[in-house]
């Protein structure tokens, strides 16, 4: 699988320059508009993971390809990237308009309850576009014409007003979810779901035919948490209305599909990778779940 794009590939593709405290690793940040970043007069946006969050706000339509699944956005989307999930842009306009940032996750260090990762429009699981109305984009464009602003001043604490731009940005969609979606419950049950999950998404995604999917089954998962499997795989299919089993399988194959189609390792590694020793069980697992070889969904 291609490496992520780094955040000095991302500038030596679009601008030809590397800004001076990029080394410095200290929580980069920056922002730009789409009609900035043409090149030769279009948009090219390569399927690939990155090594940084980016937040956009684009006008138009789209074909937003995200992990496995292909999205038509029109109107006015504001869209938040997940450094961990790959995505590509296909553009149906002459002039893409827009404005996005980048920055790494140190940039947020200790300014988020919790962490990026972890919130509902940053989760490898959801879907991570928001279809605004005129009030909003009012909104989310004058914020980042406040980013674009303040990114070429010279006050001193410029950063901690740009990270607030950002952090406003993201209140704006959180509180476009349900919002049974934000509520925390404090219960048993939803704290095993909770971690359930995490150590679900932290073995994904695979990056090299060596990584291998090491927690499988409910019982790998009970063993980890220290709680029966019986009490684990209540506990998931009261909260989510899955069983245990139902949500590893929906990863796994999500993950098959993904590595399907954009490495060139052959079936057998990534068979390998997701766990499964023999071929044949890999190709008879996938077979159930697309009703397709792995072979043929390659082929697609």
């Amino acid at each position: 699988m291609p490496k992520p794009q780094s955040i000095e590939e991302f500038y030596q593709e679009k601008m030809n320059w590397l800004p001076d405290n990029l080394q410095e690793d200290i929580g980069h940040f920056n922002v730009f508009r789409l009609s900035d970043c043409l090149k030769d007069g279009t948009m090219t946006i390569q399927y690939s993971r990155r090594d940084f969050y980016k937040v956009s706000i684009i006008r138009g339509r789209y074909l937003y390809h995200y992990a496995d699944k292909t999205i038509e956005t029109t109107g006015t989307t504001l869209m938040f990237f997940n450094p961990q999930v790959p995505y590509a842009w296909e553009s149906h306009e002459e002039v893409p308009d827009g404005y996005f940032c980048i920055f790494k996750e140190s940039f947020f260090m200790d300014k988020v309850r919790g962490n990026l990762g972890g919130m509902p429009m940053f989760a490898p699981s959801a879907r991570p576009f928001y279809s605004l109305d005129a009030v909003q984009e009012q909104k989310v464009t004058e914020l980042f014409l406040k980013m674009l602003e303040e990114i070429n001043s010279d006050y001193l604490y410029k950063y901690d007003l740009l990270r607030n731009y950002v952090a406003e940005i993201i209140h704006i969609a959180l509180k476009m979810e349900p919002s049974e979606a934000l509520y925390q419950h404090a219960d048993a049950k939803t704290r095993i779901t909770a971690v359930f999950t995490e150590l679900l998404e932290r073995q994904f995604p695979i990056e090299t035919p060596a990584q291998q999917f090491k927690l499988r089954s409910a019982s790998d998962f009970a063993s980890q948490l220290s709680v029966h499997v019986n009490h684990l795989n209540r506990a998931i299919r009261e909260t989510t209305g899955k069983t245990t089993t139902a949500h590893i399988t929906e990863r796994v194959t999500s993950e098959a599909k993904a590595l399907l189609k954009h490495t060139n390792w052959n079936i057998s590694e990534i068979g390998y990778c997701l766990g499964f020793e023999e071929p044949s069980h890999f190709n008879n697992f996938f077979k159930k779940q697309t009703s397709m070889t792995p072979s043929a969904y390659r082929d697609v």
